[in-house]
């Protein structure tokens, strides 16, 4: 399977300090302000076009703990180089391309080696090792704060692991960027499940002083598309089988998360219900969707058709992950839906119904031949953490509620949560974004409590 070839070449040291050149080191740097996590983008571009390599990751870390993560997958062209200056005239500087290839050679090298800050200002437990939990623990640790972290896969990453394609996000540079925030202290149990095997009681219990919960969005959304047999609906049927229940219906999630499972060895390709030469048709237009139609033509797919119910100009995937789609060879069908799911005595699927409803143009009713459906559109938060603790709410739709202040805290006194669990959805850098503040706030939390039980003693 070829979904192990990364498709973006990093620089060279000549190639990276001759655009770091075109920096104009403005003094209202846009770029800074279009990163959700304010990296001061000019000052290490400043620091790499004079060979300071040491010092350029030096200021990135200060605000990021994935600057090898961010410099592959954030938004760039939304963000920081989206308010690049000199992107309005011509071409941005490439800013994404040059954090990696900071990052990365700061790995390869071993650049930079941060004191470890005595953990004495307090004990917090961190669930989930994705962006959100990865960044709450590296600022507290910096802070100061012993942190452990309490991960129910084998690897950390979360989406980073099991939701990106190894051709854009190496599992190797996620490792890495784990690795590092072990060597600053942080501890982590992997394969340890908060809601199954431990509580957030039993946390409480072990002495930690406050909880950080950022475990994402585990429930993938799904749509349930009547299933027809033999020209009867039985998905009306008393007992009918739902769209849902058919083995070739995968949720995008799922499947990328199969597909990485495949490639590191702990499945057989078997056991994906995607066979070689497959017709697939993938549901939704976000980034996720992008991940999903390319990966299934990496892993075989005959052809890969995008169905999106609305126009190119409101899909929510980047124009950037959209371009590459169509270079490789994904098909798109707007303003369109899959109404009916035709399958055979076995339920495997044989041909759907495709509705197209373009504005101001006459409905068209099309039947295709297909073997896979893909669900890309939208998840929400799994509930065993809620259901498992006391005093814990989330909202009608399942996100957990938090409060501004002190940022982050749950309706349960020193447990807080960020992200995509507390309903504050988007990119990797915004989860972290948001993860900062929460950072804080538990901080800020830890110490008032400290303080009170100082005066009081």
């Amino acid at each position: 399977m070829k979904f192990k070839e990364e498709i973006n070449e990093s620089y060279t040291m000549a190639e990276a300090i001759k655009e770091a050149q075109r920096c104009l080191h403005c003094k209202v740097p846009g770029c800074k302000k279009g990163c959700p996590i304010s990296n001061d983008i000019p000052d290490w571009i400043h620091e790499l076009k004079k060979g300071n390599l040491g010092n350029a990751i030096s200021i990135i870390r200060a605000k990021s703990n994935l600057p090898a993560v961010c410099g592959r997958v954030c938004a760039h062209e939304k963000q920081c180089e989206g308010s690049c200056v000199l992107g309005k005239k011509g071409e941005a500087v490439n800013i994404g391309k040059l954090e990696r290839f900071v990052a990365d050679f700061d790995s390869e090298i071993g650049l930079t080696h941060e004191d470890v800050a005595e953990k004495t200002r307090g004990k917090v437990a961190v669930i989930g090792a994705g962006p959100s939990g990865i960044t709450v623990a590296g600022d507290l640790s910096r802070m100061g704060f012993a942190v452990e972290i309490f991960e129910m896969e084998a690897q950390c990453g979360g989406v980073l692991r099991y939701g990106i394609p190894e051709y854009r996000l190496p599992k190797e540079v996620v490792a890495r960027e784990i690795r590092y925030i072990e060597k600053m202290g942080v501890i982590i149990h992997r394969k340890t499940h908060v809601g199954v095997e431990i509580t957030v009681d039993s946390l409480f219990d072990q002495g930690f002083d406050a909880i950080f919960i950022g475990t994402g969005l585990g429930k993938p959304k799904t749509l349930e598309i009547p299933v027809w047999q033999d020209g009867r609906c039985i998905s009306e049927q008393e007992g009918g089988i739902m769209c849902s229940q058919l083995k070739r219906v995968r949720m995008a999630t799922h499947f990328l998360r199969r597909v990485e499972l495949i490639s590191e060895g702990y499945m057989k390709r078997d056991e994906l219900p995607v066979d070689a030469g497959a017709r697939i048709f993938v549901i939704g237009c976000g980034n996720t969707a992008m991940d999903a139609s390319r990966t299934a033509l990496r892993i075989g797919a005959s052809r890969v058709d995008v169905v999106y119910n609305r126009g190119i100009d409101t899909m929510s995937a980047l124009q950037a992950e959209y371009d590459d789609a169509v270079k490789e060879g994904v098909q798109f069908r707007w303003w369109s839906a899959i109404t009916e799911i035709h399958v055979d005595e076995q339920l495997d699927i044989f041909e759907i119904v495709l509705e197209t409803t373009e504005p101001g143009k006459e409905p068209v009713r099309q039947t295709l031949p297909a073997e896979n459906i893909i669900m890309a559109i939208g998840a929400t938060p799994n509930t065993k953490i809620v259901r498992t603790t006391s005093g814990l709410e989330n909202d009608v739709h399942k996100f957990l509620v938090t409060r501004d202040v002190p940022y982050g805290m749950t309706t349960r006194k020193g447990v807080f949560a960020g992200g995509d669990v507390a309903n504050r959805q988007a990119t990797v850098v915004h989860a972290m974004q948001d993860a900062k503040k929460v950072a804080l706030g538990i901080a800020q939390y830890v110490d008032a409590v400290k303080l009170m039980q100082a005066i009081n003693m």
